[in-house]
């Protein structure tokens, strides 16, 4: 099988995770980058020393990284955010590029900054999850326990979910149950692999 590397996006709250998690229980090869963040950030990671260069200690609950502190400092200033995606993103994107090399198979990259980091070029098609912003805000006042003001400012960090939709070959809706959700994505997987192996004969 050749490798075929599938760019899967989204909006902040609009399913994402529910599709990564259906696609990696039935085998597939997915690569998280924000799990790859979260390994650079967790106690001993090798983006934690530039993070407390850049932030100060009011960041970092001793040794650890206070992820709800740092959040809350990004969403609300721009440029602490771009600081924070300076640092992050070439560790992350440089990890990345490791695990496709390392694969021959298809890989599916789960990357919610896909357009924003220039990553939609290195993919052969993107799927992207949509959900409207009234959704959008509800998510993430409940995940995250932040008022609807809030959950806007941090939707409206990213690029419009609407403009990743038009640059995605595939647009999943994910507003109807997590098990309809995950049918949609795996169905679009099947497509592949079929196109995959017709190719190979």
């Amino acid at each position: 099988m050749s490798k075929y590397v599938i760019g899967l996006t989204g909006g902040i709250a609009c399913g994402k995770s529910n599709l990564s998690r259906a696609l990696r229980e039935q085998g597939v090869h997915v690569i998280d980058a924000d799990a790859i963040s979260h390994s650079l950030t967790a106690d001993g990671g090798p983006a934690l020393p530039a993070i407390r260069q850049a932030f100060g200690d009011q960041v970092f609950d001793g040794d650890s990284l206070n992820r709800r502190t740092l959040a809350n400092l990004v969403f609300s200033d721009e440029d602490k955010r771009k600081t924070l995606n300076g640092i992050l993103h070439p560790m992350v994107l440089s990890e990345i590029r490791r695990e496709i090399g390392a694969e021959e198979a298809a890989v599916v990259l789960d990357v919610p900054l896909l357009f924003e980091t220039g990553m939609d070029s290195w993919c052969d098609e993107i799927w992207c999850a949509y959900v409207p912003q009234k959704i959008q805000i509800q998510r993430v006042m409940k995940r995250d326990g932040v008022s609807g003001r809030e959950a806007l400012r941090r939707i409206r960090s990213q690029m419009p979910v609407r403009e990743k939709c038009k640059r995605s070959r595939h647009v999943i809706r994910t507003d109807g149950s997590k098990e309809n959700s995950a049918a949609l994505v795996l169905s679009l997987w099947r497509q592949i692999q079929g196109r995959i192996e017709g190719e190979r004969l």
